[in-house]
């Protein structure tokens, strides 16, 4: 089994034949991937060497301490954290083969169609369809709340192939390019001023068979891996003491005494506390996958995640008093990622408000953690054995 010390081996090799100062960005990528050193924890042929996932650190800090490049990964999450997990475990040898290096390096953006107006907390109710003609599948529907749709090449569709199938029954899952006719995306404009979600219609859109993942009508399956390893991206990264939102509060709060005051300091005493555990759970979760695929806990750490984002941001807006009511920009912009940092807090407060809905809504993961993870008994679903077209709707 590869160990710390060939990582470390490997990787020195890597830095020595591409040296960071002299090597074009992609080019050092490109050969990490094919070094096995992307994600070790991948096959071999695929970025990685079959090694525990514990030890992509060691490889990590190797190659930060050298100055090499990363691959921007908050820019490439959804493929990264969504799509790749489930290209690896239901994909074909030639899906592997063609997506996920240039998935890994960035070279491809990925975005997700799942949601849509009439099915996002109850997702399976979705009605975009597929319908099989000949090597094709031609697609018709609406998505939304679709995160970098007008920066992707490629995204993970579920469209319903069977109406006539219990609504869980009759989806299935594909790959849709972005760049293919009748593809259109619309930007939605958000609270902050911002439009980094979209709307995407699909009108008579072609998708070959061979970019099916999974078996016809095992859609909501395939997307189960899809969904948990989304959750677990969202709520479980990595993140050093006072990191994520808590910090800019903290940092307040240290250079600004004349905003004290016993209140605002409970308020914040114990929402750190939250914060700190919430990052230690998040620590014990990722060691829980080094052993393998994500469970159902990572919708508790995305519900945290959520809450503690919304609840942190309002006291930063209260802490700041007036200066909180300030907004920096409401300019009309198509992000490529969401930068909760880098903003002022009347940005943090405003977007935080998508937590709750993003991922999941914290209604539906409320349930998820009651029936998967403590074992409560299930809510009656009545439609639960109904073909999907005699649905009300």
């Amino acid at each position: 089994m590869t160990h710390a010390g060939e990582l470390r081996r490997r990787t020195a090799e890597l830095l020595a034949a591409y040296p960071p100062a002299t090597t074009d960005r992609l080019d050092f990528l490109r050969a990490r991937f094919d070094a096995g050193l992307a994600w070790v924890h991948y096959p071999e042929g695929l970025g990685g060497l079959g090694a525990p996932r514990s030890l992509q650190a060691v490889v990590d800090g190797e190659l930060a301490a050298a100055g090499a490049p990363d691959n921007d990964p908050r820019r490439i999450g959804i493929g990264l954290g969504m799509a790749a997990p489930t290209v690896l475990r239901y994909g074909t040898d030639e899906q592997k083969a063609r997506f996920l290096r240039p998935l890994w390096t960035g070279e491809e953006v990925w975005c997700q169609l799942f949601s849509e107006p009439g099915a996002g907390s109850d997702l399976a109710a979705l009605g975009t369809r597929a319908v099989r003609d000949g090597e094709d599948w031609v697609v018709d529907g609406q998505k939304v709340w679709t995160s970098s749709a007008h920066l992707a090449r490629w995204a993970i569709l579920i469209a319903r192939t069977d109406p006539d199938a219990p609504k869980h029954a009759g989806i299935t899952y594909f790959i849709c390019d972005m760049t293919d006719p009748g593809v259109e995306v619309r930007p939605l404009r958000q609270i902050t001023g911002e439009a980094e979600f979209n709307e995407v219609f699909l009108t008579g859109v072609r998708i070959p068979d061979r970019h099916r993942l999974g078996h016809v009508g095992d859609g909501w399956r395939v997307a189960q891996t899809t969904l948990m390893n989304e959750r677990v991206s969202i709520g479980g990264m990595r993140l050093p003491r006072e990191g994520g939102m808590i910090g800019p509060v903290a940092r307040t709060w240290r250079e600004r005494p004349e905003l004290r005051t016993h209140d605002l300091h409970q308020w914040l005493l114990r929402l750190w506390v939250e914060a700190e555990v919430s990052r230690l759970t998040a620590e014990r979760l990722r060691q829980q996958l080094n052993a393998g695929q994500p469970g159902y806990e990572g919708s508790g750490m995305k519900l945290a995640f959520a809450r503690l984002n919304q609840e942190i941001s309002g006291l930063e807006v209260e802490l700041r008093g007036e200066e909180g009511l300030l907004y920096d920009d409401w300019t009309m912009r198509r992000p490529e990622l969401v930068d909760f940092t880098g903003r002022d807090a009347g940005y943090r407060y405003l977007r935080s408000k998508g937590n709750s809905i993003e991922g999941g809504t914290s209604e539906v993961l409320l349930n998820i953690v009651a029936e998967r993870v403590l074992g409560l008994p299930a809510e009656p679903r009545t439609d639960k054995d109904v073909p999907w077209k005699d649905l009300a709707r």
